[in-house]
């Protein structure tokens, strides 16, 4: 099969509601063997059923990936932002992120209740997937082929733009209130020079930024090992999961070549069948000739022996 024809089968796949993707999928692996297409039949064999919340961001790529592309344009413009510190325009694009998430998410609950009428969706997952993917370069990349399999999550800093923007304005405006107390209280013992309260106030403020940082290293150490344990758990489990789905797809290929080879067997015995009626009806016909044969015979015996008596009889007078 070429590329581009296994390619748009593919994405027929992802496009599909999960419910009919592994009969779908074992179709077309059966379709591909029979024509001989080994290299196909792996390919295909080896695709993943997508989760609900998956198969809708795959919708939202696939059919309408001018919005990825406007997440995408906008993940960088925050990332831009975030480098430069500038607090109003993170505001700004922070709001416009939320904006264009929720009509992301929208627009996948559209398209998939278009293809599955009454399809429940988790609208969470949806929204984890799309914030990670504007959080994550990989995890757009990632959106942006279609064929993810399962949802998505940002285990980093929550919000793209929240921690630093934390640094530019509420940690300065804490500082400030806590070192105008401490100014306060030092002016009773001795008046510091404009120079050194300012130089005071600068190192108050790289301490508190640095323990806000150390702090929130720790906790993000703390849930990436969280995370990794679940992940060697989910992954775990995956495994279990698809050796089960790969038995289980044996097995089914397994009862329909059976099935195959029975209605083979039935439509030989079906053929056999129908040639034995034609012999059975051909040898009744040349019964039938037989027993008139016979009978004309019998009457031919008669008739001569009669003959024969009456002749007797005519040479006895």
């Amino acid at each position: 099969m070429p590329s581009s024809a296994t390619d748009d089968l593919i994405r027929r796949l992802y496009e599909s509601p999960p419910e009919g993707f592994v009969a779908a999928r074992t179709a077309a692996v059966d379709e591909a063997r029979k024509s001989g297409d080994r290299d196909t039949a792996k390919r295909l064999a080896a695709l993943k059923k997508p989760t609900v919340a998956a198969w809708a961001v795959n919708l939202l790529a696939l059919r309408r990936p001018e919005l990825i592309d406007e997440l995408v344009e906008l993940s960088g413009a925050l990332r831009e932002a975030q480098r430069g510190l500038r607090g109003d325009q993170m505001r700004g694009l922070t709001a416009q992120r939320r904006q264009v998430v929720s009509a992301l998410v929208a627009a996948a609950r559209q398209l998939a209740q278009a293809e599955e009428p009454g399809i429940k969706l988790p609208l969470g997952e949806v929204e984890a997937t799309l914030s990670a993917a504007l959080a994550e370069p990989d995890v757009a990349a990632q959106v942006r082929t279609g064929r993810l399999i399962r949802a998505a999550s940002y285990a980093g800093f929550g919000e793209v733009p929240r921690p630093r923007l934390r640094l530019v304005t509420d940690s300065d405006e804490e500082t400030d209130e806590a070192e105008d107390e401490g100014e306060d209280e030092d002016a009773e013992v001795i008046e510091l020079p404009n120079a050194a309260r300012e130089a005071a106030r600068e190192a108050a403020r790289e301490k508190a930024a640095s323990a806000a940082a150390e702090r929130r290293r720790r906790e993000i150490e703390q849930r990436k090992r969280e995370l990794r344990r679940e992940l060697g758990a989910a992954e775990a489990g995956e495994q279990r999961a698809d050796k089960h789905l790969e038995r289980a797809e044996a097995a089914e290929r397994d009862a329909e070549h059976l099935v195959e080879d029975l209605d083979a067997e039935l439509a030989e015995l079906e053929r056999r069948r129908t040639e034995a009626q034609a012999d059975v009806a051909r040898r009744k016909l040349a019964r039938r000739t037989a027993e008139r044969e016979a009978a004309a015979a019998r009457r031919r015996v008669g008739d001569v022996q009669a003959a024969l008596e009456d002749l007797e009889a005519d040479e006895s007078d």
